[in-house]
């Protein structure tokens, strides 16, 4: 299936300059000055230039918009990125691919020009200018491809499909590639600089997307797997002394975990083995096996050589192992179109008690994962034999056995409940909140409670300038730094990060954790702050970023818990201390700590403070004196 193409939306409209107007009189007749149409064009270009920025906002936000929204669906996601690329390079198409070890498959296309069907595999050469790109891990932009004699291989497509300027971002992982956004044209004009690096912002977006996609993937896996094991272990509980309902329970979440198409799980009887379970076989197949569920496998087969060995043993393609001369072996090819096998031995202390066997209808080899995941149910599956005989044996003490196994039931839906209860947690509560609550064992931390805390608020002086007048790259790579630097702090401190919104940033001490001293412990805080922040903010000057870093502290009480909605809580800390400090920061100059009377009365022994004089802040009834704070009073010369 090819990406899709839209007539008339790969290239911008754009809105023509207004005409000025002309003088009323003999003015008008006057021819206009070199400078008039010097300065009209200067008007004109610096007006393109302001279209293209906003085009380029427009498709950064567009973008991360789909990323918000598609957290489940990659696809989704790239395919607003081959969009947007398109749009802001004005290309007729974009192309994402995806590296899987030597090859690059296509994740999408948009556009008409050249497209080859999603899904499609190209083997990574540097005959071909994308596959160049992914496997030096760089961008290569060509003027007219079917000029070049660097890729033959792409010339030839070039001049078949009338591709010309060629660009390819490589998609960076660890400095690692890991796919390529491809843009092209049909005319030999390059791209410019800012088109390639809005490019190269939307093939960081695109890792970032793919990165979510592969931990969610991982995650869904995983609670796929506690689903399916405590599926299994609710049946062993609930049917005591059946086998049937277990193993059958156990072959089909181990089939469908494992992406299979049908699975068959023996036990040992004599030198011979017993079909006990078939889940999704063909019929021709299943009732073979009916008719003749003993079987004596052969010891060159799959079956045999995982018997023999006592070791999971798989077959990426059964036809190329068949033994001509068996025909019983050949029998299963032919009954159930089984191509990729897997065969894992069920073993109590060492001794052979059954075997799993797992079958694809493709050729397509299991991963290691899997192959766990299916050694786990064959322990599940010997426990749950041993389990049986010993009720079998043990019948007068049933009431007992049932028992126990409803503790087992209970206290493996009480594990995967505080799994899912501390992920949770650890999606939307701060580290010490949840490490917190997870130590306790309770969530009565989250609950509305009062204390008295301090509350340390900080942010960028003129960011709001710096931000409308900057290009997004700029803005979000100053951001990314600055989060950095006061995350260190932070943590340092230990203190409790209560919210961040661009620049401003609020942190709270004493809870949940308690702190002797949180009123020194946020000035202490505050003092490393400027200091880290006083070098960005050299460096960012040098760049021609006019910015400067105030911070506000008040000390008292607050009411703290969660607010928010389901799928959605914070932990927030409301009152006026929060206010106080909020105002505080607002009236503090580039570099200055502003701290209210009650702070200065706990800090005033361990640091240096200067009256600023008396303000009135808003929301507060009264004048408050406030003072600045300097430097520790230890950091003074003797």
């Amino acid at each position: 299936m090819r990406g899709r193409s839209r007539a008339g939306s790969f290239k911008p409209r754009r809105r023509k300059p207004a005409e000025p107007k002309r003088a009323s009189g003999t003015a008008a007749a006057r021819p206009r000055s070199s400078s008039a149409a010097s300065q009209e064009s200067e008007i004109a270009q610096l007006r393109r230039e302001l279209d293209e920025a906003r085009e380029q906002q427009a498709a950064t936000a567009n973008v991360l918009k789909s990323i918000s929204r598609s957290t489940f669906d990659l696809k989704a996601v790239l395919d607003t990125l081959a969009e947007s690329a398109a749009t802001v390079c004005e290309t007729l198409n974009a192309t994402i691919y995806l590296r899987d070890e030597d090859f690059a498959i296509i994740g999408t296309h948009f556009g008409p020009l050249g497209g080859m069907p999603v899904g499609t595999r190209r083997a990574l050469n540097i005959n071909w200018l994308s596959g160049h790109a992914v496997l030096e891990a760089r961008t290569i932009h060509v003027a007219d491809l079917s000029k070049s004699d660097e890729y033959p291989e792409g010339k030839e497509i070039a001049q078949r499909f009338g591709q010309r300027a060629t660009l390819t971002v490589p998609l960076l992982r660890d400095q690692k590639a890991i796919g390529g956004i491809c843009v092209r044209r049909r005319e030999a004009r390059p791209f410019t600089d800012k088109q390639i690096a809005q490019v190269q912002n939307f093939a960081a977006q695109a890792v970032i997307a793919i990165e979510n996609a592969r931990l969610l993937n991982e995650l869904r896996q995983s609670l796929e797997q506690q689903t399916a094991t405590a599926d299994v272990l609710r049946i062993i509980s609930s049917s005591p002394g059946e086998l049937e309902p277990v193993f059958q329970a156990m072959l089909a979440n181990a089939t469908r975990i494992c992406e299979a198409k049908f699975g068959i799980l023996y036990r040992c009887e004599g030198d011979a083995l017993r079909t006990v379970a078939m889940h999704d076989a063909p019929q021709p197949f299943a009732e073979v096996r009916r008719s003749n569920p003993i079987i004596r496998p052969n010891p060159y087969t799959t079956l045999g050589r995982a018997m023999t060995t006592k070791q999971p043993l798989q077959i990426a393609n059964i036809l190329e192992e068949l033994d001509p001369l068996d025909d019983r072996a050949a029998q299963l090819p032919k009954l159930a179109d089984a191509r990729t096998v897997l065969a894992v031995p069920m073993l109590k202390e060492n001794e052979l008690v059954g075997a799993f066997l797992i079958y694809r209808t493709e050729v397509r080899p299991f991963t290691e994962k899997q192959i766990a995941l299916v050694q786990s149910f064959a322990a599940q599956a010997v426990i749950a034999i041993e389990n049986t005989r010993l009720l079998n044996e043990l019948r007068e003490t049933t009431e007992e056995v049932i028992k126990l196994n409803q503790q087992l039931e209970h206290r493996v839906v009480d594990q995967v409940g505080e799994i899912e209860r501390m992920s949770k947690l650890r999606r939307f509560l701060p580290p010490q909140v949840a490490d917190l609550i997870v130590a306790s064992g309770t969530e009565k931390q989250l609950e509305s409670h009062r204390r008295e805390i301090t509350a340390l608020f900080c942010d960028l002086r003129g960011f709001t300038g710096f931000s409308e007048s900057s290009d997004p790259e700029d803005v979000m790579a100053l951001l990314r730094d600055y989060h950095a630097a006061i995350g260190q702090i932070i943590i340092k401190y230990s203190g409790t990060l209560e919210r961040f919104a661009g620049d401003g940033v609020m942190v709270i001490f004493n809870d949940p954790v308690p702190v002797e001293n949180p009123a020194l412990q946020a000035v202490l805080m505050a003092l490393d702050m400027r200091t880290a922040i006083g070098g960005m903010i050299e460096k960012w000057r040098d760049l021609g970023h006019d910015l400067g870093f105030g911070i506000g502290i008040e000390h008292g009480f607050a009411t703290l818990g969660t607010i928010g909605f389901e799928g959605r809580f914070d932990y927030a800390a409301i009152g006026t201390v929060s206010n106080v400090a909020s105002r505080l920061c607002d009236e503090a100059k580039p570099g200055q700590i502003l701290i209210s009377p009650r702070v200065r009365q706990a800090v005033e022994k361990a640091v240096t403070i200067e009256p600023v004089g008396e303000f009135t802040l808003k929301g507060i009834r009264r004048p408050m004196m406030i003072y600045n704070v300097l430097e520790p009073l230890s950091s003074k010369p003797n």
